[in-house]
């Protein structure tokens, strides 16, 4: 079965919650999974970069994994996200990681090296000879410095075994076009940006991994299968509720919007490590303001 069949929907790029002193909140993280899953969403994405990695030790990773596998129990598939600009140690850490009861690997293209579209190709080509599961691709330039053009990543679809799809998280709408349009069948194509999924979805797209998600999962789920059941009178409905969380929960950054949002509905204590901080006071304000609507 494809990834376009397993993980249709709506992922959760879930974030990692910490404590007043630094350490994983595990008890929070269990509650977040929980409180995720209750709502309806198809599929949990952890470690992905709104979950803070670069600032978590392969330790740390370990600990994770182990721990949302056990938690989430197998009540819904769990995507690791495996990314990074060194590739060699990537191939590493796929080889090492506690992978087996993942359904998929997302790799965010590498950041601030800025290959070129060949170096990105041979880049994702090695990891995926390398993995155990099916690598999804991970297009967000304006984090990595470097576009994942549409060409490079439809010859890695066609070209490569083990690439099963792509979140896709560009902002550029005729890009999501052209890799709908010359996909492979087996190949998923999912939204990375939450403001611009509707369309996306009626593009053709398979869902979103979404940050939304995290606070919101029963609305922007229900949004979500509305979109890919072509019902977009109600997929507006509910996503016009969401416009201006979506602007608040990136506003400065992310995660600080998100884990503000989370803080302020109980389910995890609002701190972040170094370089990220929570959100300015004005801007939390905001947020208590729209929540309390």
């Amino acid at each position: 079965m494809s990834l376009r069949q397993t993980l249709r929907g709506t992922g959760v790029a879930i974030v990692t919650p910490f404590t007043k002193t630094g350490k994983i909140d595990f008890s929070a993280l269990e509650s977040l999974i929980n409180f995720i899953i209750k709502n309806g969403v198809e599929y949990i994405v952890t470690l992905g970069t709104t979950g803070e990695t670069p600032t978590i030790s392969k330790e740390e990773k370990i600990d994770i994994i182990n721990f949302t596998f056990e938690k989430v129990d197998s009540r819904v598939p769990v995507v690791v996200g495996v990314g990074g600009n060194n590739t060699h140690e990537l191939v590493k850490d796929l080889n090492t990681l506690p992978l087996d009861k993942a359904t998929a690997i997302l790799s965010a293209s590498p950041y601030y090296s800025k290959p070129s579209q060949e170096g990105i190709f041979l880049h994702y080509e090695m990891l995926a000879k390398a993995s155990p599961k099916p690598i999804i691709l991970y297009n967000v330039p304006g984090r990595t410095g470097r576009n994942l053009d549409a060409a490079t990543a439809l010859r890695l679809a066609h070209e490569v075994p083990n690439i099963g799809g792509i979140k896709e998280a560009a902002n550029n709408m005729v890009q999501c076009m052209q890799l709908l349009k010359d996909r492979p069948d087996h190949f998923m194509v999912a939204s990375g940006d939450d403001d611009l999924a509707m369309t996306q979805l009626a593009c053709g797209m398979d869902g979103v991994i979404s940050v939304a998600a995290n606070c919101f999962p029963r609305k922007f789920s229900d949004m979500v299968r509305a979109g890919l059941d072509f019902d977009f009178t109600k997929a507006k409905e509910l996503n016009d509720t969401m416009l201006e969380a979506y602007y608040l929960l990136f506003a400065e950054n992310n995660p600080a919007g998100v884990k503000s949002f989370l803080a302020e509905m109980g389910l995890i204590e609002n701190y972040l490590r170094l370089p990220m901080v929570p959100l300015s006071e004005p801007l939390r304000e905001k947020v208590v303001r729209y929540l309390r609507k």
